[in-house]
């Protein structure tokens, strides 16, 4: 028994190839262990050799190609490689735009392309969520991501020439926080000193005494309630 593979070659024609196949299974089912076996099948795909095949093909339609164009390419081409469904394409682009060496070795994604604005919405790299054959966004080339990555990057913000910064508040200090009074002299409280009486006018130096240390706190400023 044998089955049939496709094949192109040097001046691209197709040329089919006859393969024998021997085993007791079903005959479809033996047809897919030799061509899995041949990797006329491909069960699994690299992110790595996607890139090569979006590169060499090449398969970019400009800066980005859509997920649906690529599960479409991948089934209509026969000199691309045969994958036995479409997640095995799925799966090459989710580990590739999760891949850490995205930037030398593989792509970016984003969710869709503004024309009009140069620019991609959604774009992410390095990590990704739920994707189907079915997604609407689209593989982009990993150089002019990282150019708009590196273009919408938050600047810091810097204080201006005052020392303050731009976006305080009235009031608040750099960390945003209430500006804080300088303390303020510490006023005395407690005095001491001597004084030589007469023993025999004791009454009148002790009241010409109380009368001049009245008259000292009288004249001392009052205390500012917090």
């Amino acid at each position: 028994m044998g089955a049939g593979a496709g094949a192109e070659d040097a001046g691209g024609a197709i040329a089919w190839l006859a393969i024998r196949i021997s085993g007791a299974d079903a005959l479809a089912a033996r047809a897919g262990k030799r061509l899995r076996s041949d990797e006329l099948l491909v069960a699994s795909l690299g992110s790595t050799i996607l890139r090569k095949h979006l590169d060499e093909v090449p398969l970019w339609r400009g800066d980005h190609v859509a997920v649906r164009q690529l599960v479409e390419d991948f089934a209509r081409y026969p000199y691309l490689p045969r994958l036995s469904d479409p997640e095995v394409l799925v799966s090459a682009i989710r580990s590739g735009v999760e891949l850490l060496t995205w930037q030398s070795d593989t792509f970016a994604y984003a969710e869709s392309s503004d024309e009009a604005a140069g620019r991609y919405r959604g774009l992410r790299a390095g990590r990704l969520g739920a994707l189907g054959a079915e997604d609407s966004g689209l593989i982009v080339k990993p150089d002019v991501a990282r150019r708009q990555l590196d273009a919408e990057v938050p600047q810091p913000t810097t204080p201006d020439a005052g020392g303050s910064m731009p976006d305080s508040e009235p009031g608040m200090g750099a960390s945003g926080g209430a500006e804080r009074e300088p303390a303020r002299p510490r006023l005395a409280r407690r005095f001491h000193g001597t004084v030589r009486l007469d023993p025999a006018r004791v009454g009148r130096d002790a009241g010409r005494i109380a009368e001049e240390v009245i008259a000292h706190l009288a004249g001392q400023p009052e205390p500012k309630s917090r």
